[in-house]
């Protein structure tokens, strides 16, 4: 009897939503499809063992008391421990290398205690996200490098006279809001980097965070952008692009993403890094049985939603693509991409500013989807796949 091994890489929202999918309807179905000639098996590659409710960060970095850590960092293996070995394996490391022709990744242990191994793969499905340059905001590797950045920020912010944050987006809106929450005492300058904050909404929207930071006496500044940062003691020294500087207790880099695809081909990747998507509806990648979901993908808009929403329909294209002749009735489920606007942004925890589904939405609707507590309660959901428990 062969085997079919699909493998997963990325152990945040959109791998181990579309691990779980698999393993609970796609597998079984394709096995069903084959007659049982065919057993299917699932490898999940993460390069940490923790998932990170990477949502809820602005918070988590501000209090240790509002979300405790233990409730964002959960063992990604407790979330799936109810699949059979025969279908399921849990591979914790980091990919390095891709060989198309071979079909096959080599890996390397994030914690050191294996030697590299490679991994043959039939079907391969790239999740891997993206990352930041803070470990504020994403797990570089291990996670307990996470856990540690953000407990010093804890212990630094109660001592802190000045803050600088950069990144006008939703990361270092929600921040300066939490910080300035806490903290009112707190000097806190937010660097847009761009004509006006928060610009995926419009910008009647962004000129309300920004009337509403300023009500918590956080100083916002447009069009200037951080080009170095030096740290000195226990202050650090921010070089701007309007050629001056500024000291401050504490500097935070809230600024954008860069696809976590260095290990891939490069031909099967855009000029800025991330997978190329043949069909945004079906999500199929750069070539046959390789396919993209999530902040890697060069279709992502980026957000929870938007992975969510792909979840399904790749599944469906996989099965399709798998099964051939044998898939019977079950058609590709096209995905259908949410382009209209759509932004949660909490500004402490009772408001914030968004709009859902290009409805502008008050702040006590903003509250009741986030700024309570950032969603705090779907994390057990998300690493045990109780979202995806229907087809």
């Amino acid at each position: 009897m062969s085997t079919h091994n699909i493998v997963v890489i990325g152990g945040s929202y959109a791998g181990l939503g579309t691990a779980h999918y698999l393993l609970k309807h796609t597998i079984p179905a394709l096995e069903k499809a084959s007659q049982k000639s065919t057993t299917y098996k699932l490898t999940l590659i993460s390069a940490t063992s923790h998932f990170f409710h990477k949502v809820g960060a602005p918070r988590l970095l501000a209090s240790a008391d509002l979300i405790p850590l233990s409730k964002a960092f959960l063992p990604i293996a407790d979330g799936f421990k109810k699949y059979d070995e025969a279908h399921f394996e849990l591979v914790i490391s980091e990919a390095q290398s891709v060989d198309e022709a071979k079909k096959t990744i080599t890996v390397s242990d994030t914690y050191g205690s294996t030697s590299p191994k490679t991994i043959t793969y039939s079907t391969l499905v790239l999740a891997s996200g993206a990352s930041s340059e803070s470990p504020l905001w994403s797990i570089p590797g291990s996670h307990e490098k996470t856990v540690t950045a953000l407990k010093e920020m804890q212990s630094a912010l109660p001592k802190a006279k000045t803050v600088l944050i950069a990144g006008g987006g939703p990361a270092g809106t929600e921040t300066a809001g939490e910080i300035s929450t806490l903290f009112p005492k707190i000097d806190i300058t937010l660097l847009s980097g761009a004509e006006r904050l928060l610009t995926r909404l419009r910008p009647a929207i962004g000129s309300a965070a920004e009337s509403q930071l300023a009500s918590l006496h956080v100083k916002t500044i447009h069009n200037v952008r951080v080009t170095s940062a030096t740290p000195s003691g226990s202050q650090t020294t921010v070089h701007l692009s309007d050629d001056t500087s500024k000291t401050v207790d504490i500097y935070i880099n809230a600024t954008g993403i860069r696809p976590n695809s260095a290990f891939l081909p490069k031909s099967w990747l855009t000029d800025k890094g991330y997978v190329i998507t043949k069909d945004k509806t079906s999500l199929r990648g750069p070539v046959n049985g390789v396919y993209a979901v999530g902040d890697v993908a060069g279709y992502s808009l980026g957000g929870a939603l938007d992975i969510m929403d792909a979840v399904r329909p790749l599944a469906s294209t996989i099965y399709a693509d798998i099964a051939g002749p044998n898939a019977g009735k079950r058609k590709p489920q096209p995905f259908k991409q949410t382009v209209t606007e759509t932004q949660i942004v909490p500004i402490g925890p009772t408001g914030g500013v968004g709009a859902i589904f290009g409805w502008r939405v008050p702040g006590f609707v903003v509250k009741m989807f986030k700024s309570k507590d950032y969603m705090i309660g779907m994390v057990p959901g998300t690493v045990t796949g109780d979202k995806f428990m229907k087809a």
